[in-house]
């Protein structure tokens, strides 16, 4: 059931409508007065924590996939992968128009000087090429190994995201949402090394089936 509204030629643009409203409301906030004291400070951290989510939501979708068995969730995961590329970008930009004035010495300098700064912009430096490879042109350019080994990168930066969230909240020490993404990306990563050992455990035992053959008789 879910399957099939999942394969829905409506889910798509549905989703990607509801992926949206964080930049709809933010948006609206910012040209009605609606962000508080503080409109600059809020957008950068919103658009941070929009960021993360979605990187949560994209690691996600492999084990929703496999334990509750639906496959047409995969058809989302590009969308959703994109989605964490485009609010990082704003997270950036948010940053370095607001906090910078777009002054780039400045900015490079910042990145250099503060590592919670350099460890967010690595983790967008290795989101970009994810975001410019995920369409089926590069996975034939490239090849499904090689594809899928650069799409693992997602894990590294998904630790760089969840540090530099760290050591931004650190400065005010309020760790509860640290520990909340940390545990959701932990148990999302812990799956997939469980899943991998009970693969790997699996083959063995086939391979053995396999070269089994039966006794001739007669």
């Amino acid at each position: 059931m879910l399957n099939k509204l999942l394969m829905h030629p409506a889910t798509k643009p549905v989703v990607f409508l509801l992926c949206l409203l964080p930049f709809a409301r933010l948006a609206f906030g910012a040209f009605t007065d609606g962000l508080g004291a503080n409109p600059a400070e809020f957008l950068i951290r919103a658009t941070g924590d929009w960021t993360l989510r979605f990187i949560c939501i994209v690691l996600a979708v492999t084990p929703l996939r496999v334990i509750a068995k639906l496959n047409a969730l995969a058809r989302l995961r590009r969308m959703l992968g994109l989605f964490a590329y485009f609010y990082v970008v704003l997270h950036l930009l948010c940053y370095s128009w607001f906090d910078m004035g777009f002054e780039w010495g400045e900015i490079a300098k910042d990145i250099a000087k503060r590592p919670f700064i350099l460890v967010g912009f690595s983790a967008f430096v290795l989101l970009t090429p994810l975001a410019a490879t995920s369409f089926n042109r590069a996975i034939k350019a490239m090849g499904a190994k090689r594809w899928q080994l650069l799409h693992k990168l997602v894990y590294g930066i998904a630790g760089l995201g969840l540090l530099h969230f760290f050591w931004m909240r650190a400065g005010k020490n309020n760790f509860a949402e640290v520990f909340v993404y940390a545990a959701i990306i932990g148990v999302l990563l812990a799956w997939r090394v469980w899943n991998f050992a009970r693969k790997r455990q699996a083959r063995p035992a086939v391979a053995v089936r396999g070269s089994e053959k039966p006794l001739r008789t007669g």
